[in-house]
């Protein structure tokens, strides 16, 4: 706590702004607060269509997994040294599970970041967080849009020759694809949770 203000301490962010570290020390923080750009980032409630989606999405996901990969939902994942976004779902290699105090992951961990875009955060969702995943090095990322209350999917891998995302396709009712492993979602099944 700040004895001066009577508030914490993160509310003064340092001049150069937070670090991802810094995540892990601070109290009474809000959950699923994210660090983009070195500013803390804190999240709105979300509406059940982001829920519903995100349960649908990491159940499809499991279902599909080859073996040494997990699904890991609203956790974290550290892309640099002020960096520190939390994507709705994200697939990880095995290892990279250390335990349950564990916080985040680092970039090189991850295979697929997976982001629900919600009224307050389209601009990040869209636009900064899909650039930062790029830069650092994770091969896949899915946007997913409110389409009239079903979920639309856009598929993006990353080109390393520019390091930036290349649309895949994008998916309506059904997720099919091989990359980065086979799944098929049946996307209707929103309507079920």
């Amino acid at each position: 706590m700040n004895d001066t203000h009577g508030l914490p301490d993160w509310v003064f962010p340092p001049q150069e702004g937070f670090k991802a570290s810094d995540l892990d020390h601070m109290t009474q923080l809000p959950a699923h607060t994210e660090l983009i750009d070195g500013s803390l980032v804190f999240v709105s409630p979300q509406a059940s269509f982001h829920t519903r989606t995100v349960d649908l999405l990491t159940a499809g996901l499991r279902r599909h997994l080859p073996r040494p990969l997990r699904v890991r939902r609203e956790m974290s994942v550290i892309l640099g040294l002020r960096q520190r976004p939390e994507p709705d779902v994200c697939v990880i290699r095995a290892e990279a599970d250390r335990g349950p105090d564990q916080t985040a992951y680092e970039a090189n961990d991850v295979l697929l970041v997976v982001e629900v875009v919600s009224p307050d955060s389209e601009e990040r969702d869209r636009k900064r967080k899909p650039q930062l995943y790029a830069e650092a090095g994770i091969g896949h990322f899915w946007r997913v849009e409110n389409q009239s209350g079903r979920p639309t999917v856009y598929v993006y891998e990353l080109d390393p020759a520019t390091a930036a995302y290349a649309l895949t396709g994008i998916h309506h009712d059904r997720l099919e694809l091989s990359l980065p492993f086979e799944v098929d979602i049946d996307l209707t099944e929103i309507d079920t949770l």
